[in-house]
Parts: structure tokens; sequence; C-alpha cells
């Protein structure tokens, strides 16, 4: 891997990349950012997780004059948490050199916003929906953008931004430039470079270089109505420090932390129709460790950056198999361990091997565990409490008391007993979760560049095999390969 010193970067961007503890380039980042450098427009497929923010930020704040009073960039992405997330860093980015961004995103208080848009920001960072409410009241000016960034252009198109997106771009001038970085590469998405990129060089990540080794992935197969007490059985196993739950609906996300906290786990759940404040302050208790347990579904977790994530269970496989790596790419961050485990009906055993193919990972399978290694799992558990109040001191008050217990009885059975008090025994409170239906598989698309505007070198080539058609005649039909 490329260190970033190699790229040719100002002192100041460099230092900031030095503070924030920046060492060597992901695969994206190597391959996009001196494209990005020269100005070029772009195609990134990258996946969550892959340091794709940087790619393109870097490139951003390095091109950007921080003496003009103008917004001179702009990223556009599906989601406020994701707004969120990419104006920090690219403000962790921009911190030496002095360029300033701005999210604006729906939900927070318009005229805020508008207050902080007079203080000239250098970049924003939007949602479409309240980028187009500040274009309507006039309040966002884009005539001096210089470099747009399409963020996620997938989950955009998914969730009906099209429009907006188009809009958007229409507003900003023809002679800027525009990377566009997205998972898949849909047929949509291709038409939408076609329209508003300029001979884009396409740039990907090979699946192995997306699936972190760092993570152990694994399924287990279960019916339906067993999945809730696996999922417990599982958490007085493991005990994780801090654990996502992804869920396949809103009610699934509702239930399922409600269930939990029936059963004596500090969970919370998060998704699309909850409240800005009430996000943010889930997303804080779960990063300050007040709760260990998020439940949330695939469009509220995407774009989340928060650090610790020891493992992610996948309560429902996603919708989109694509979206397998968005779910596991929330742990297993900055070089540490983490595990991946998902919960698979009969049924949809066929879409698991999709998501094997789509991956290029086997996923393994495991026996679902028994209520004794749950046991053995508190156990476990209480024994390291107990050793770690022994590591932080301040017992001293207690000796008086311990010792006059060691008069009476004998100090193995005292820890024994200190033991079977903090040791967590399995719960099995009855709860009632409504049953989703399995997903049928889906078929993936390959990415196919047809683009008449696409550098040569990104062509598809094309081969012809022949056919019967339905009637009993030969027919002829084109394939791509890439």
């Amino acid at each position: 891997m490329k260190s970033f010193y190699e790229f040719g970067l100002s002192k100041s961007v460099g230092e900031s990349l030095k503070i924030m503890g920046f060492e060597e380039a992901t695969p994206i980042q190597e391959k996009s950012i001196p494209v990005a450098l020269q100005g070029k427009d772009l195609i990134g497929q990258a996946h969550t997780g892959t340091g794709k923010t940087a790619a393109f930020g870097i490139p951003m704040v390095e091109r950007t004059a921080q003496h003009s009073e103008k917004i001179q960039g702009i990223v556009i992405t599906p989601t406020r948490e994701l707004a969120v997330q990419v104006a920090e860093e690219l403000n962790r980015i921009g911190q030496v050199k002095g360029v300033r961004t701005l999210p604006i995103y729906g939900g927070q208080d318009i005229n805020r916003q508008i207050r902080a848009l007079k203080k000239k920001p250098h970049i924003i960072v939007g949602t479409p929906g309240r980028l187009m409410d500040h274009l309507n009241r006039k309040t966002i000016r884009l005539q001096e953008i210089q470099i747009v960034v399409l963020d996620e252009a997938d989950e955009m198109l998914n969730m009906g931004f099209i429009e907006d997106i188009e809009e958007i771009l229409r507003h900003i001038p023809e002679e800027r430039q525009s990377l566009l970085f997205s998972a898949t590469i849909s047929k949509p998405i291709q038409n939408l470079a076609q329209r508003f990129l300029k001979n884009p060089e396409f740039i990907t990540v090979k699946a192995k270089e997306v699936t972190v080794p760092s993570i152990d992935q694994s399924y287990l197969e279960v019916q339906e109505r067993q999945k809730f007490e696996v999922l417990c059985t599982l958490l007085d196993v493991q005990s994780p420090e801090l654990a996502i739950v992804f869920g396949r609906t809103k009610r699934r996300v509702d239930e399922l932390y409600e269930a939990l906290n029936k059963r004596g786990y500090a969970a919370e759940g998060i998704h699309g129709d909850l409240t800005q404040s009430k996000r943010e302050s889930v997303l804080r208790q779960f990063k300050d460790g007040v709760i260990d347990i998020l439940v949330a579904t695939d469009v509220a977790a995407r774009g989340l950056d928060i650090s610790g994530v020891t493992h992610v269970y996948n309560f429902d496989l996603p919708q989109d198999p694509e979206s397998y790596v968005h779910r596991i790419g929330r742990t297993g961050r900055a070089g540490k361990k983490g595990e991946a485990i998902s919960f698979v009906t009969p049924r949809e055993i066929n879409l698991l091997r999709l998501i094997e193919n789509i991956t290029k990972h086997k996923i393994s399978r495991r026996p679902i565990p028994s209520i004794k290694q749950a046991i053995e799992g508190q156990k476990r558990v209480a024994v390291e409490k107990l050793l770690q109040i022994v590591d932080e001191g301040g017992v001293e008050s207690y000796r008086i008391l311990a010792e006059d217990l060691l008069t009476d009885q004998d100090s193995v059975t005292l820890v024994a007993a200190a033991l079977k008090m903090i040791t967590k025994e399995p719960d099995r409170t009855p709860v009632e979760l409504t049953e989703e239906r399995p997903l049928r598989t889906k078929k993936v698309q390959p990415f196919k560049p047809r683009m008449k505007n696409f550098p040569k070198d990104n062509w598809v080539k094309t081969d012809t095999r022949k056919k019967w058609d339905n009637k009993g005649n030969r027919r002829s039909k084109k394939r791509a390969t890439v």
C-alpha cells in the first residue's frame, strides 16, 4: 500500500492526516486520490468501511481555496447520519488548512442551518431533500461549485432521490469535477453517470479487498420461530461489548429491542421513523456504552461510524445481498477483530450462497448454542467482572467484612457464592415476535459498463451465444463479459 506522502499532498493536508493517524492508503484511496487530484471525473465502486470518505475528501480539501468565501464543494448523501459523519471527517482533513465543512440535513432546524451558512463554509454535505429546500429558498447558491460528490449513489436511488439529485446537479456549473461512489453499479447508476459525468474513470475495489479478513463470518440455520431464543442464548454465550442486531423492517426493530429489554438486555432501536433528536440520543447512548445492543434497519445504520463494535448479528438477512457487506463492515474496524453471525432460515440458504458469491467468501456454519453453554458463558463473565474489580482496587473498606465471613466459611465457598450472585442466569420471559416471511433469492447483476463516454480500457467485450426460444426457433443473444 502507498503512503499518503507519495500523493504529493500539501503540507497542511499532510499534517491533518498525521494528526488523524493516517499512514497507509486503503485500496480505494490508493486508486482514487491520484485521479481525483488531477481534476478528472471518476466512478468508484466501494462499500462502507473501505475508506471511501477520505478517498474523495482528501482531494476535495486539497483542491479547495480556503481564502474564498464561496461554497466550492458539495457532497450529496442518502441519510442524515452519513451527512454528519462525512462532514466530521472532512473537517478533520481540513483542520490545518482551514477548510470548513457544514452538514445540511432534514430533521434539524432550517433557520439554524441558514445562520450556519452565513458563516461561509467551503464545503457542504447534505441530504437531497434538505438541499432542495435550501435551493428553493435561495439560501444555498451552487454557482461556484468546482467539485461534486455523490456518495452511496445506489442507496440514494433506492430511496427515490433520483429527481432531487438531477435537479441539484442542474444548479451546479457544467464545468466541474464529479465523483460518484456506489457499492453497486446498476443500470440507473450508469444512466446517471452518463448524463452528468464527463469521460469518467472507473475504479473498483475487488471483493476480497472489501470483505475485511479481520471479521469472522458464520451463520446458523434456524427456523423463524427459533430466532429470538437463539439470539438470547448467543448473547449470553458471547457477552459482546457492543453489538448491532440488524432487522429487516421497522416493525421488526421495534419488537426486537423491546423483547431484548424484557429479557434484561440493555438494548435500543433505530430506524427511519424516529425523530432526529431520538436517533442522536440512541447513538450517543450506544457510543457511551449506556446500551450495549443497537437494533437497526439497513437505512438507519448506513454510514454510521461507531468504534468498538465487536459483534454484528444479522437477525434477518438483508433485502439486497449487497447490503451484507455494509452490515458486517460495522465491526472489525481499525485492525480489530470482529464477528458477524447471520440467522438463516432453511428457505434462505440460496440467498446465503448468493451472498457468498458476491463477497467471494465462504461463510461457515456454526451449531446452535445450548442453554448449558449460555450458563457457562455467563459464569465466565462473572469471573471476569470479579477479577476486574480486584485489578481496579478500592476494596479496602470490605476487608474487615471479608475477614469476619472467613471465620465461619471457607474462602472457596464464599467466592463461589459471590460468583453465583453476580452471574446472570438465562432469562426465559415469554416473548412474541411477528414472523417475517423468508426472502426470495434476488438475482444480482454484475457491473456491465456500456456507456459510450467510458474510457476504451473499460469497454465491455461481448460474445455471441445461440439459444432456442420458446417456439423452437434459434436466436442470437449478446452477453456482456467483463
